[in-house]
């Protein structure tokens, strides 16, 4: 077993207190690691870290052009290192092994050459002000010391997006994981120590109001991006809020998938399952609402259920494993609890809905689980479950199902599945959503946008739009007119 420290200047760092936080494996139930459990004092040395480096030293000093060629070196070192931590984060935080690597070693790799290739496009605007004699120009400058907060359910992949744009645009940043889960961002920033410069990067561990808080809330950083539940953004919000801190916030949500009675049911039962049931559903985006026309409801369901039932629940190690297990016994113990309280308030299950303990494992895995009979204004159908569990509710027409898709607070991701691809786009306009996803599911790129309406957040990961998130815009006026007017001529 392993203890680790925080990772600040480039070095391990022991916490202020010398409590440590047990991390378990989800998979055997046992501790497998310690992380540090910090205070505001180890945040202070953090930020303090980050700020000595953004303000003096080499990076201080770095060209953009420089910046993006270190930037790509980042991404061919991830790819490098892809298996080592694919396996830290399986064991930490349960997700599949092969849903993991493949990302590491391509598409989030990515993210780093990619935000490597835009950190010297990082331009202004001449502006044509109606001033006579003045020449007006804006600049985008890096915020200085960026806190970035992220979940369980991820760790790696939302780290590295908020780390590569927040790089790219000049600025240092300090990371808090998820008490659940650190480990793997931990050694993500040792991977990395000997190319970046001490204290660009840094990663201090704890709890919430102990750790997180103190991020927030610090006078030297400039900046938050979080990504984490809605309680937990209300709570970041209004810590930032006390010293103006702006924010972008990658919330939660309970996406529908709409599915209309022109579409191949085969495909629709496939792409529907695929959008829950994969990582347990343990997605933000993940689309655990169905919204299907009254007319194939029960057709649909059936060849959905045969799917999910026929999934492989295992050990998130073993490359024959379908579906892992619920990241940690908390969590698994409010799944169980969501499923009860649905019966109890008169949804049939049809599916699932018991935990099951595949050999070898500790037994933190929920089935595949669907709900029909389901009230749209119960909370199975409008609260994040944030578990392998489908709510069924039929729809007879399109303005119906539109309505009952934008009928939540959230506004995360929705699905449509139609063979219409006018009605798909006229639906896709009318949805409140930050990402609709037509005939698919779960897809992702590192140039598209990621981002919540409504309660789900606000501002964007991904894209051109996650640089401008990390840049604050300062405008410049030049006066080119001989001399200055007595502002108080007398006569």
């Amino acid at each position: 077993m392993r203890t680790y420290g925080n990772w600040i200047d480039n070095r391990w760092a022991a916490p202020s207190e010398g409590a440590f936080i047990d991390s378990i494996d989800p998979t055997t139930g046992e501790v497998w690691a310690q992380i540090a459990g910090s205070t505001a004092v180890d945040v202070d040395s953090a930020v303090r870290a980050a700020r000595t480096a953004f303000t003096t030293g080499p990076w201080a000093s770095m060209r953009a052009a420089e910046r993006g060629k270190l930037l790509c070196r980042l991404g061919d070192r991830l790819a490098e290192r892809a298996d080592d931590l694919a396996a830290l984060e399986t064991r930490d935080n349960g997700k599949r092994t092969v849903d993991i690597l493949p990302g590491l070693q391509t598409w989030l790799a990515d993210s780093f050459w990619y935000y490597g290739g835009l950190a010297d496009k990082v331009a202004g605007d001449v502006l044509p002000v109606d001033v006579p004699g003045i020449f007006n120009y804006t600049r985008r400058e890096p915020f200085g010391v960026v806190g970035c907060i992220t979940a369980w359910n991820s760790p790696l992949l939302i780290a590295i997006w908020k780390i590569a744009p927040a790089l790219a645009a000049g600025n240092t940043v300090v990371v808090k994981p998820s008490e659940h889960a650190s480990v793997s961002t931990l050694a993500l920033a040792e991977v990395f120590a000997d190319l970046l410069p001490p204290g660009v990067l840094n990663v201090v561990t704890g709890f919430g109001d102990r750790c997180g808080e103190p991020l927030v809330g610090h006078e030297d950083v400039r900046m938050v991006s979080f990504t984490g539940s809605v309680p937990g953004g209300r709570k970041v919000a209004e810590v930032a809020s006390r010293t103006v801190t702006p924010t972008v916030m990658e919330l939660g949500g309970k996406s529908p998938q709409i599915v209309f009675a022109d579409v191949d049911l085969d495909d629709a039962a496939h792409g529907v399952a695929m959008g829950l049931f994969p990582p347990a559903g343990q997605s933000c985006v993940a689309g655990s609402r169905l919204i299907v026309h009254r007319s194939i409801q029960d057709e649909l369901v059936e060849r959905i259920a045969t799917v999910a039932a026929s999934a492989r629940l295992g050990a998130p190690t073993d490359p024959a494993t379908q579906i892992g297990p619920l990241a940690n016994e908390p969590h698994f113990r409010r799944v169980l609890e969501s499923i009860a309280r649905a019966e109890r308030e008169g949804a049939r299950r049809v599916l699932g809905g018991s935990p099951v303990t595949p050999e070898g494992t500790c037994g933190w895995f929920v089935e595949p689980t669907i709900f029909v009979d389901v009230d749209s204004a119960s909370d199975l159908f409008r609260e994040e479950v944030f578990g392998p569990v489908l709510a069924v509710v039929p729809f007879d027409d399109e303005d119906e199902a539109i309505a009952l898709a934008n009928d939540t607070s959230y506004g995360l991701a929705a699905g449509i599945w139609t063979d219409d691809q006018l009605k798909a786009m006229r639906v896709a306009d009318a949805i409140e959503a930050g990402t609709v996803y037509v005939n698919n599911y779960f897809t992702s790129a590192t140039q598209s946008p990621v981002g919540g309406y409504k309660q789900s957040g606000y501002g964007r990961e991904n894209g051109t739009a996650a640089l401008d998130a990390f840049l604050q815009i300062k405008s410049v006026w030049l006066n080119t007119a001989p001399g200055i007017a007595n502002p108080f001529p007398q006569e």
